[in-house]
């Protein structure tokens, strides 16, 4: 019974927008109404009606191990009593810098922020103050927050409410973005050759996580880095969902591949209000004070997000072996999911890297935002709630990939399986 949430969502819609404060969370795409939460522990989060649910979100990403991890917990505890702002400078913002750069590759300076979509946007201007160009390039289908210049062919919630031509954003805005399809080199080259000499950055989410979780072909990212050092162009790799989560140096460790900016969120702040932006130092040092590039926020570098993160950064870089248990994990739940899919009989693709997965109803490869909007989503839709009745919460849309959190055990991956199995011969 969700009796608690319906009364919930009824009495939010007459003072919050839509009853939720983002998008997804009002279950349109997937239809019904959304669960409202009333606590989270380790794997499990559990709702105001007292109901139970296996969490294959992981708060869209930064939740690596489990909900409420308990040094995390007690480390905010502390620091609370301290305050929970100060506007000032405090010791916290420099170790954390410290330790990221630490860990991840060629990133030598890096400016915390409040959030991922502030990460995104200020590494535009501070690409588009570099070089001196105003055009970018993203790709179709990949989220980057909600800042004017990302919400052309956009995935994530964009994609989910079949948004694409988002009211609000100026014609001068969309002209200077430049779209084409994730994982078309060819593409790329010719918008290159097309706008020689205006281009400031290219962006990318190195794997896409805001269509569904969708790899790179091979070479697609070293073919990137090549354009960006052939024409001056600055590579921006956001990592606000890769980051930390594929591994210590996130996508850039996995690949091999250099970005000159790097973007986080809410991973550095254990699930906090927190994002980061960071790279070499030559495009850094233009940022404000030690550039014109201006960029500031009260709460950059907040004491209690820096903490979390720090807390959870820390384990990471101290116990390496999370990341491939993770991995076995994920693998073992792909392997499981195949198996009753297959039984199952109908079109399907799994894609899965490291602790990121997701399953499209599909009988062609999906490799881009075209090849994943052309699944049959209506079929996702019956299957998300088929699988929310069985106790397990998969992100309220297709366009989205599922996070899995280290607290997970073997007998809720079994279970997470035993579900599929029933729901998919419930759906027929």
């Amino acid at each position: 019974m969700t009796t608690n949430s319906i009364e919930l969502f009824e009495r939010a819609q007459r003072s919050i927008p839509g009853g939720v404060n983002s998008p997804v969370r009002a279950f349109k795409s997937v239809g019904g109404t959304p669960v409202f939460m009333k606590s989270a522990k380790g794997a499990y989060l559990y709702d105001v009606d007292g109901n139970r649910y296996i969490d294959y979100i992981a708060s869209w990403g930064p939740m690596i191990l489990g909900h409420a991890w308990e040094p995390t917990v007690r480390a905010i505890q502390q620091y609370a009593a301290y305050s929970t702002s100060y506007g000032a400078p405090t010791e916290l913002e420099v170790k954390m810098a410290e330790l990221i750069l630490s860990m991840v590759p060629n990133v030598e300076l890096i400016r915390m922020v409040s959030s991922g979509t502030e990460a995104c946007m200020s590494a535009i201007r501070l690409a588009r103050g570099y070089t001196g160009r105003n055009k970018i390039i993203k790709f179709e289908g990949h989220y980057h927050g909600h800042a004017d210049s990302f919400l052309v062919k956009a995935g994530s919630g964009v994609a989910t409410f079949n948004i694409q031509a988002v009211p609000g954003v100026t014609a001068g805005v969309a002209n200077d973005t430049l779209t084409c399809a994730y994982n078309n080199l060819d593409a790329v080259k010719q918008l290159v050759a097309e706008n020689k000499g205006e281009i400031a950055a290219i962006i990318t989410e190195p794997v896409a996580g805001n269509m569904g979780c969708i790899l790179p072909h091979d070479g697609f990212l070293q073919g990137l880095r090549t354009i960006c050092d052939q024409e001056d162009i600055v590579l921006i790799f956001d990592e606000v969902m890769t980051g930390f989560r594929l591994a210590a140096g996130g996508a850039q460790e996995v690949y091999g591949v250099r970005a000159d900016l790097v973007t986080y969120g809410k991973v550095i702040g254990a699930g906090m209000p927190v994002g980061a932006f960071g790279g070499s130092r030559k495009i850094m040092e233009h940022i404000a004070p030690l550039g014109s590039v201006y960029q500031a926020g009260t709460l950059s570098g907040n004491p209690i997000a820096m903490i979390a993160g720090y807390t959870l950064l820390t384990e990471l870089k101290n116990n390496p072996s999370i990341y491939s248990e993770l991995e076995e994990k994920t693998v073992y739940l792909k392997k499981g999911l195949n198996t009753v899919l297959q039984e199952w009989g109908k079109p399907y693709v799994i894609n899965q890297l490291g602790s990121m997965i997701s399953v499209h109803f599909s009988g062609q490869p999906v490799t881009d935002f075209a090849s994943a909007a052309a699944a049959n989503n209506q079929l996702f839709s019956h299957f998300f709630h088929a699988m929310l009745n069985r106790g397990i919460y998969l992100p309220p849309s297709a366009f989205e990939s599922y996070f899995l959190n280290n607290a997970l055990t073997y007998k809720d991956l079994d279970q997470t399986i035993k579900a599929a199995e029933e729901s998919l011969h419930e759906i027929g």
